[in-house]
């Protein structure tokens, strides 16, 4: 039966990350993937990275690619009554900001580093159960290339997403599920076009909010609130841009550039929090144990803030039999993961139409961005949550 130290399930960007700084550490991994490389490599998640996102990967020797590619934002511009009003973050957070660097590009940095050290990331490996979490000697059962296996752990690590075993594995009733559905969806789009703003610009508008975000200063990336049954097929090339531009314009000369729409996706909304995150030596990380509607630019973030507490505190047991942050990882992981969800869901519910609202709602919506664009406070309460709130 193949051992290793620590089994990880899944290698989006919070299950490569374990397995580097782990490796980093002198601990071994083996990191299980349903998928294959080629389609891990090509999913598009995220794109905004936190400033401790960023001093992680820098850290770490993960983030070379991410300093000569990724761009550095400086702020926020938030649009509503057709006036732009702009967050500037180091000014109000001492210094702070966000990197626009693309998940995909994440992945394949980690992907290759994983490969060039000699690690284990089976691609194309099913995990069928976890078994005996309560024990010293967790299993893993999967499938790869048409044979069975059973992987022994001293921990098992889920970062295998909402849908993944890894949360299923835990006893029934172990777990309290608190969530929330939104009443619409997000429609997105790559576009090969360079950005029409420097910065990314979140737009309140009547009709629906809208985001301009980038990829690359060649490639565009943006949203619109949408009908929650709304598929790709409502939505042709010339109907998004028309109500891009809509949403988006402002009273001067700003124009919305148009481009060839490469991708397009409809994502649902919603929040999402399993807890506690760990059960023996069973511990959830990232979409495995909680989801953030995109809004607030989270979940990527929370991924990587919840593996490197596992990875500090596995290495603090490694080196010296201490088990104290495992045993308050589940609580010290579940403070920032509910002040991302507290951020995430206040950006939503401003900024979304809500079709069952009241004018006095939209009333109360207005005054709120009125104040933010007003208020130095509650700009910097903003951009302090957006860069990252430190929570430990």
């Amino acid at each position: 039966m193949p051992r290793t130290t620590v089994g990880i399930i899944g290698a989006g960007p919070a299950g490569l990350l374990l397995s580097h700084l782990l490796h980093r550490q002198g601990i071994d991994s083996v990191v299980l993937e349903l998928r294959d490389r080629g389609y891990v490599e090509r999913r598009q998640r995220a794109g905004i990275l936190e400033q401790d996102t960023v001093d992680v990967l820098r850290s770490s020797g993960a983030g070379a690619r991410m300093d000569r590619q990724g761009l550095v934002h400086h702020g926020i511009e938030l649009r509503f009554d057709r006036r732009s009003h702009r967050i500037d973050f180091p000014s109000l957070t001492g210094g702070r900001s966000v990197m626009v660097y693309a998940q995909t590009e994440v992945v394949k940095d980690l992907i290759g580093l994983r490969l060039r050290d000699g690690g284990t990331v089976l691609f194309e490996a099913e995990a069928l159960s976890v078994d005996g979490a309560e024990t010293d000697r967790p299993t893993i059962r999967y499938r790869h290339e048409d044979t069975e296996h059973t992987l022994e752990c001293a921990y098992v690590v889920a970062c295998d997403g909402f849908h993944g075993i890894g949360r299923r594995s835990l006893p029934d009733g172990l777990l309290t599920v608190t969530e929330r559905g939104y009443p619409f969806s997000w429609l997105g789009i790559l576009a090969d076009v360079p950005p029409s703003c420097d910065e990314l610009v979140y737009a309140h508008h009547e009709r629906g909010f809208a985001l301009h975000s980038m990829r690359s200063p060649h490639v565009s990336r943006l949203y619109l609130q949408v009908a929650p049954d709304d598929s790709t097929e409502d939505w042709p090339d010339g109907r998004i841009w028309d109500e891009l531009e809509t949403r988006l314009a402002v009273d001067g000369d700003w124009t919305l550039r148009r481009g060839p729409i490469t991708e397009k996706s409809v994502t649902p909304m919603r929040s999402f929090v399993a807890e506690p995150m760990r059960h023996g030596r069973l511990f959830l990380a990232g979409d495995a144990a909680h989801i953030v509607p995109p809004t607030g630019a989270k979940g990527l973030n929370l991924a990587v803030a919840d593996v490197t507490l596992l990875a500090r505190a596995l290495t603090r047991h490694h080196v010296d039999k201490d088990e104290a942050l495992l045993d308050g990882y589940s609580e010290t992981a579940l403070r920032r993961v509910w002040r991302a969800e507290h951020f995430s869901y206040t950006m939503t519910t401003l900024l979304h139409a809500d079709p069952a609202e009241s004018a006095f709602d939209r009333a109360l919506r207005l005054s709120h961005l009125r104040y933010l664009a007003g208020s130095e406070a509650a700009s910097a309460s903003l951009a302090e949550n957006y860069v990252g709130f430190r929570t430990s």
